[in-house]
Order: C-alpha cells, then sequence, then structure tokens
C-alpha cells in the first residue's frame, strides 16, 4: 500500500518503445516473478535507505544501484538509479552467473540511465 512517504517506481522505456525490466520479469519462473514483487514493495516503502541484502550501490558508476533477490538458488538483479523527487528507475535485469557482474550488464544499464536523463531533459 502506498504511503505518502513511499517512492515511486517508473521502468525505463527505449525510444523505440519497449520497457526491458517488464520483459525481463515476464520470462522469470512465477517463484522468481514472486520474489521480485516483494523486493520491489520493499524499494517502493524504503527508497534509498533500502540497503544489503536487497539493495547495493555500484562503484564507479555514480547514482546506479543494484535491486538484489534470489530464487531457488538462481541469483537476479536489476539496475535502477533515482531521480529529482522520489522516484527511482528501473533499468536493467539480469541473472547473475558469476561471483563478479559482467561489464555488459553493468554497461547497459549506465547506457539507458545515460539515455533517460537525456531524453528526460534531467539531471542524475
Amino acid at each position: 500500500m502506498a504511503t505518502l512517504s513511499s517512492w515511486e517506481i517508473e521502468y525505463y522505456e527505449t525510444a523505440a518503445g519497449s520497457v526491458p525490466v517488464t520483459e525481463f520479469v515476464e520470462q522469470l519462473a512465477p517463484q522468481a516473478q514472486a520474489k521480485f514483487i516483494r523486493s520491489l514493495e520493499l524499494l517502493e516503502e524504503h527508497g534509498l535507505l533500502l540497503r544489503e541484502p536487497w539493495v547495493k550501490n555500484i562503484h564507479g558508476i555514480p547514482k546506479l544501484r543494484e535491486l538484489r533477490f534470489t530464487s531457488f538458488g538462481e541469483i537476479y538483479r536489476v539496475f535502477f538509479f533515482p531521480v529529482s523527487g522520489r522516484k527511482l528507475i528501473l533499468l536493467h535485469g539480469f541473472k547473475k552467473k558469476s561471483q563478479e557482474t559482467p561489464k555488459r550488464e553493468l554497461q547497459t544499464a549506465e547506457a539507458r540511465m545515460k539515455d533517460y536523463v537525456h531524453r528526460h531533459g534531467g539531471k542524475v
């Protein structure tokens, strides 16, 4: 349930109209989708105050964070960043297969963050 102190969650949409995080979540098993929804509820309630194990800052890319959830031993991440007000933009999701986050996944998230800022004329 949304409260006055809750955060707004927005899904990044490409210039072509696709919504990558929605597409990612739709292909997950129902149990993983439920874990994502619960993690998202926590993020909406606590915003930038939510910390590990649910959220971690990404070093080297200012403002970029990852929402973390697991399901049946599988590890998932959804990158997001804050914009003005109490809004968080979900950028990119993936299934983590190694200890270190692949550079390709970070580059995708960073490119989408820059695209969002450029197309919305705002500051990160």
